[in-house]
């Protein structure tokens, strides 16, 4: 099958800098779009950045200017790098992505487990 495996999540004072990994492995034929979501607790979980294949990237407007999304399709990893943290962005970070298991078979979403980042003022 396929897992996604977080990391590089942890404490950090305010304006200070983190950077998530996500590396996707198993029975992958073609990996899409990948993205980092986050999700704080009693809030729906909100799309932070992502990256197609290709490279195209999208962000939040909350974070733009001060986070980056990139990937490295040879290692099937994609990666968050945050600068200029704040406490509001304490919170847990998921990764999802979208993979073809098989030529014969539909794109299916996949999600990591998440990992925590917190921010202290």
């Amino acid at each position: 099958q396929v897992q996604l495996v977080e990391s590089g999540g942890g404490l950090v004072q305010a304006g200070g800098s983190l950077r998530l990994s996500c590396a996707a492995s198993g029975s992958i034929f073609s990996l899409n779009a990948m993205a980092w979501y986050r999700q704080a607790p009693a809030k729906q979980r909100e799309l932070v950045a992502s990256i197609t294949s290709g490279g195209s990237t999208n962000y939040a407007d909350s974070v733009k200017g001060r986070f980056t999304i990139s990937r490295d399709n040879a290692k099937n990893t994609v990666y968050l790098q945050m600068n200029s943290l704040s406490p509001e962005d304490t919170t847990v970070y998921y990764c999802k992505a979208n993979i073809r298991m098989s030529p014969l078979r539909a794109t299916q979403d996949y999600w990591g487990q998440g990992t925590q980042v917190t921010v202290s003022s």
